[in-house]
């Protein structure tokens, strides 16, 4: 799109200049109207499409109208689009300048407003967070909700991550106030209670002075009383609930509630026998004409009504007593003076004991205790036991107190168990897991200490048995199970019998007794469950059996013991033996020794293993430090061959004859057998390079010679002196008589091409030399020497016959040689 816009806008650039001859101006715009007109409504196609922020603005800039180039530039919004296109349209559209800097300008702020949101964004999230884990609760649920206000303002901008992290810090504020709201109700609600408690006890205290003064001569109303002693504990029971109460506090109410209780039915009975003590009140005005037998019954009933002492007794009662009063003589025998302090005293330990259980809250124990105390108190004569009689009436109100509580406490969690039994009689149960579980839940039922619910009882033990039913058939199957297990064992011991009865001990494979007697004990553990008592005549079988197999394979171990001992001992002498390679090819010897012995007890087998390995690894420790040495001397001599390196490089460098043999005497120099190896590769491959650096520049200065005494002897100069000793023997070789032919075979070994002229003679002289070589032994002639010969030919025995052209094509070939 951008390049069609582009080859639109080329018809506004400025025209070049018409050619003479050509066109005339007018006729050059008439012709351009119709195509500017084509451009236009092209740009407004384009603008009513939906261009790219490049083609709207390119349509800025060469837009064909201004309205074009207005509405354009009004569309831009990519911020680096816009900076260019102001940067185009300064100093040539006034109007897309402006409209374009006003954009830019409104981008810019609302860049600068949503950097702000973001930083508030950010802040609102660590405040968060702070307010989470600040201690400061003061305004806490304020402080909260302002953030949460400040956060709708913002939270359409937030990305999910920011909005996940202030939520999850609002989450953890909210449960911290939740559970800082719960504090403070149950602070509140222990305050309540607290109330509640002080009210009970003021309110029993109260009705306690108050029936201390009530008249004698008419009983309190029942009615009042009762639902007064209801109320009250049912308030203590609210009061008391999910909190902990002060011990003295709850004594209190303890004595109050029992007080009142003691009251409260002495007055029901009271009411219920009005008739009755009426009766025989009213029958015997005077007590003189009263009988036993109506005496038995005013003693009878003032027992079972037991008015509360300290409590003004209803005139009724006090006649009836008074005509209790008096008995017919009675011949009791008191006991020995002795034997009731005895008794006292035993029962005031009793009653000590018992008091400590209510206290305890033990209702079994003290069930029991006062059964015991009420057996000794009947043992105490009148004058003894009276004392005992209103602590034991206290007592026993308390106990009738724990046993009611006790019962309220247990039914819940009694009524919970038989629906766990009757749920769980009903659940298809790995029997064993079933069995364990019904034991478990009449564990718990008697840990309640039963119950007195007779119904509730018969309930538990019916689910009891409709659970365990299914399990009968397994337990009748595993007593099956158990015989054959049994029968198991028994053949178990008849096989290590047979075997003790016919082994060799002197050849016997230890490794195979010791694994019979492995896979007897674990064959035994498998054959389970089996009866007790049918197991105890195999079980004393097989251990003796044991026994007898045990003894040889601990003698073995013993033996095999001593012998890695010796072994230990051994690689120990080895520690500091030298040679080091001696020492670690014995200290290999015995690890060898060491497999082959047998078995071992795995205590001592592993201690002797710990010392014995210690003992080797400071035998090869020694051969790690001197490897270490050697390895410290390696880098040591690298430094030092690195060096000599560096100094025959820099002697090659030089390219001359002279520098290039020091450098290969530097590297000669060298000791490669204390270098690394890598090192020494470099070394030698360093010795090789400046060797053919060497080679090189002593063939190029034999050329040079070479080079001059041909020049010499083709200008016809004597050479004789200048010859070396060695070529007239050369030369002779050669013989060769055409100085053409000479210089042909010169080329033909320095590779170097002949004219034109002389291949013809070229390829003869190849074949020649291809035939001669087919003939010879075998031996290849050196190329360097061949030359050398031609050389020695040419300045010997071509003088005066070799022109300057052969001399040139001679020189010229030796300028190619190369060395072998």
């Amino acid at each position: 799109m951008a390049a069609f816009i582009q080859k639109l806008f080329r018809s506004r650039k400025t025209p070049e200049a018409t050619a003479p001859g050509k066109n005339s101006p007018a006729s050059m715009a008439d012709e351009q109207e119709p195509s500017r007109s084509d451009q236009r409504e092209e740009q407004l196609r384009i603008l009513d499409g939906s261009p790219s922020q490049a083609d709207l603005a390119e349509l800025a800039i060469n837009g064909a109208t201004a309205d074009i180039r207005q509405r354009a530039a009004s569309r831009l919004s990519d911020p680096d689009t816009l900076q260019d296109v102001l940067k185009r349209a300064k100093g040539k559209d006034k109007g897309v300048y402006q409209t374009v800097k006003l954009a830019l300008q409104a981008h810019r702020e609302e860049q600068a407003r949503l950097n702000n949101i973001h930083q508030n964004i950010a802040v609102l999230i660590s405040h968060a967070s702070e307010q989470a884990r600040s201690e400061d609760t003061k305004l806490y649920k304020a402080r909260l909700d302002a953030l949460i206000n400040q956060w709708s303002d913002v939270e359409t901008h937030a990305t999910p991550e920011q909005t996940q992290a202030f939520l999850e810090a609002v989450h953890r504020c909210r449960e911290r106030l939740a559970a800082m709201q719960s504090a403070a109700e149950d602070e509140q609600r222990q305050r309540d209670q607290a109330t509640q408690r002080s009210e009970t006890l003021a309110l029993l205290a109260d009705t306690l002075e108050e029936l201390q003064r009530h008249a004698p001569d008419t009983l309190p109303s029942l009615a009042s009383l009762d639902a007064l002693q209801k109320t009250q504990e049912n308030r203590w029971l609210e009061a008391t609930r999910d909190t902990a109460v002060d011990k003295q506090e709850q004594k209190s109410y303890e004595t109050s509630m029992l007080t009142l209780r003691n009251y409260v039915n002495a007055v029901r009975r009271a009411s219920q026998a009005r008739e009755e003590i009426n009766d025989i009140t009213a029958k015997l005005a005077n007590q003189e004409n009263a009988t036993d037998d109506q005496r038995s019954r005013a003693s009878v009933l003032l027992k079972e009504i037991s008015w509360p002492e300290g409590y003004p007794e209803p005139v009724p009662l006090a006649s009836l007593r008074q005509l209790a009063g008096k008995r017919a003589s009675a011949n009791t025998t008191a006991d020995n003076p002795e034997r009731q302090k005895a008794l006292a005293e035993r029962l005031e330990r009793t009653i000590a004991q018992l008091e400590a259980a209510l206290e305890a809250k033990q209702l079994k124990e003290s069930k029991q205790l006062f059964k015991a105390a009420q057996q000794q108190v009947r043992e105490l004569d009148g004058r003894r036991s009276k004392p005992f009689q209103p602590r034991m009436q206290l007592l026993n109100g308390q106990l009738r107190e724990l046993s009611d509580w006790q019962g309220f406490a247990t039914e819940p969690k009694q009524i919970a168990l038989c629906e766990q039994m009757e749920y769980l009689a009903e659940q298809p149960m790995d029997p064993e897991a079933k069995a364990e579980r019904i034991k478990e839940l009449q564990n718990e039922w008697r840990e309640l200490g039963g119950s007195s619910d007779r119904t509730l009882w018969s309930r538990f033990k019916a689910a009891s048995d409709r659970a365990f039913e299914p399990c009968k058939a397994y337990f009748s199957a595993k007593s099956g199970l158990k015989q054959a297990n049994l029968e198991k064992r028994t053949a178990i011991c008849d096989q290590l019998e047979a075997f003790l009865d016919n082994a060799d001990w002197s050849s016997v494979d230890w490794k195979a007794a010791e694994r019979i007697h492995q896979t007897a004990r674990q064959e035994w553990k498998e054959a389970w469950p089996v009866e007790f008592r049918d197991n105890r005549q195999v079980q004393k079988r097989f251990d003796e059996l044991l026994k007898r197999l045990e003894a040889p394979l601990d003698q073995e171990r013993l033996n095999n013991e001593q012998l890695k001992q010796d072994i230990v001992q051994r690689a120990e002498a080895l520690v500091q033996h030298e040679p080091l390679q001696d020492a670690m090819n014995q200290a290999k010897a015995l690890q060898s020794e060491w497999k082959a012995i047998g078995i071992t007890r795995h205590r001592e087998d592993r201690k002797l293993w710990q010392a014995f390995r210690k003992a080797c690894d400071q035998i090869f420790a020694r051969r790690d430090a001197e490897r270490s040495e050697q390895q410290e001397a390696a880098r040591a001599a690298d430094e030092a061959a690195q060096a000599n390196l560096q100094e025959a490089a820099e002697l090659a460098a030089a390219n001359d004859e002279a520098s290039a043999g020091k450098a290969l005497s530097t590297l000669r120099a060298i000791d490669t057998s204390t270098v690394s190896r890598s090192v020494r590769e470099q070394v030698q491959q360093e010795q090789q390079r400046v060797k053919v650096l060497l080679s090189t520049l002593r063939l190029q200065n034999q050329v040079v010679s070479w080079q001059e005494l041909i020049t010499t002897a083709a200008n016809g100069k004597p050479v004789n002196e200048q010859i070396p000793d060695h070529w007239p023997s050369l030369a002779r070789g050669i013989g060769v008589e055409s100085p053409v032919e000479l210089v042909i075979r010169a080329e033909i070994l320095c590779g170097v091409p002949s004219p034109e002229s002389d291949q013809q003679r070229r390829m003869e002289i190849q074949v020649q030399r291809l035939a001669d070589g087919m003939g010879a032994s075998g031996i290849e002639a050196d190329p360097l020497q061949e030359v050398e010969a031609l050389v020695a030919s040419w300045c010997l025995d071509q003088p005066g016959s070799a022109g300057s052209d052969q001399a040139a094509r001679l020189n010229a070939a030796l300028a190619s040689l190369k060395p072998t």
